[in-house]
């Protein structure tokens, strides 16, 4: 089982999406995972195929380290770890925007030395750097739409799907910054004894 392919997928709704892709390819049987159980790990023999389901921000890890062969991220997560990993393909599901955002009504034009709570401290810096702004970062791991209602921050940098869940709390957007969808990644240095495997994955992803 030494040749076994090990995939990252981040638990939640691309984890469901990954599977019913890779089932659809022929490349795992259907009844591999069963997102009920409590398992992290889960093994089809008969393909020589494993998959791991963790948080999605450790998928980057997991997969420059060796631990997983395969990973799929999305692009906002791979553009804020920096891991030097390799982005075999668009998967085309998972899509939602990285956007700036504040209180709805109020003055949200960029300004130096702003104050940002976001989970993308590396992202949001550069961006602003960009633009010639210097900003006070705040890292938050959750309730960012809570930062500025509070007074913790100015504007905030945050995932938008719909939009809902700013509205619904007062904000509005102010600027997309960058759009994200779900990536197939692996290690640059991909095992040589796993090469054909890998090589038939990658093809069947692609017809």
């Amino acid at each position: 089982m030494s040749n076994t392919i090990r995939v990252a997928l981040p638990k939640g709704r691309l984890a469901e999406e990954t599977l019913e892709l890779f089932i659809k390819k022929g490349i795992c049987r259907d009844d591999v995972v069963d997102f009920d159980s409590r398992k992290l790990i889960f093994t089809d023999e008969e393909n020589d195929i494993s998959f791991l389901l963790i948080r999605n921000t450790d998928i980057p890890a997991y997969v420059e380290y060796g631990a997983a062969d395969f990973g799929v991220a999305g692009k906002d997560v791979l553009a804020e770890s920096k891991s030097p990993l390799y982005e075999f393909m668009d998967l085309g599901f998972g899509f939602c925007r990285l956007c700036s955002a504040g209180i709805a009504g109020r003055d949200n034009s960029y300004r130096q030395n702003m104050k940002i709570a976001t989970k993308y401290p590396h992202i949001t810096k550069e961006y602003f750097a960009k633009k010639g702004i210097m900003v006070d970062i705040i890292k938050l791991y959750g309730s960012i739409e809570l930062a500025p209602i509070a007074g913790l921050s100015d504007l905030i940098v945050d995932l938008v799907s719909t939009g809902e869940t700013m509205r619904k709390n007062g904000l509005c957007e102010v600027e997309t910054i960058m759009e994200s969808t779900a990536r197939l990644v692996a290690n640059k240095s991909l095992s040589r004894a796993k090469h054909v495997r890998i090589k038939e994955i990658l093809n069947l992803l692609e017809q």
